[in-house]
């Protein structure tokens, strides 16, 4: 958890301010997964903070969730030409890949269980980024 928070803190997701009037936030909850190595054995906890997207209202939080995806067809077609080119190829994985969205609406989400703020306990995350679980997030 306390990684995951470092990353949302380095990508500068959201900032912390007092809540607005008539302004129902997003709440949220922690994701967590065991990740294994191919004999079994622990690799290492994953925790993600998710926000529970299914309070937020079309046309007032998000207008759009669309997000593409490459077809394998696509894909064959890159392997291919690679292939007939003797061209390298790179495979990579942005870590938060998510927290990289901007969003273009203001939404307002509660602090995260086990780090709300001591000096501001009552305020709410105005969010800046996208994080997992908005409706917006897959196209930000």
């Amino acid at each position: 958890m306390d990684d995951e928070m470092k990353a949302l803190k380095k990508n500068q997701t959201w900032s912390l301010v007092p809540k607005p009037k008539d302004v129902q936030p997003v709440s949220c909850k922690w994701v967590y997964k065991i990740k294994r190595k191919t004999d079994g054995s622990v690799e290492r906890y994953k925790a993600r903070l998710v926000a529970r997207g299914f309070s937020q209202k079309y046309g007032e939080d998000y207008e759009e969730t669309f997000s593409s995806v490459a077809k394998m067809i696509s894909v064959r077609m890159v392997l291919a030409l690679s292939a007939l080119h003797d061209w390298k190829l790179w495979q990579l994985d942005v870590k938060n890949a998510f927290l990289y969205g901007e969003l273009d609406k203001d939404i307002y989400m509660e602090q995260p269980p086990c780090y709300v703020s001591n000096s501001h306990p009552n305020y709410m995350c105005k969010l800046k980024k996208a994080l997992y679980g908005l409706k917006q997030a897959p196209h930000a």
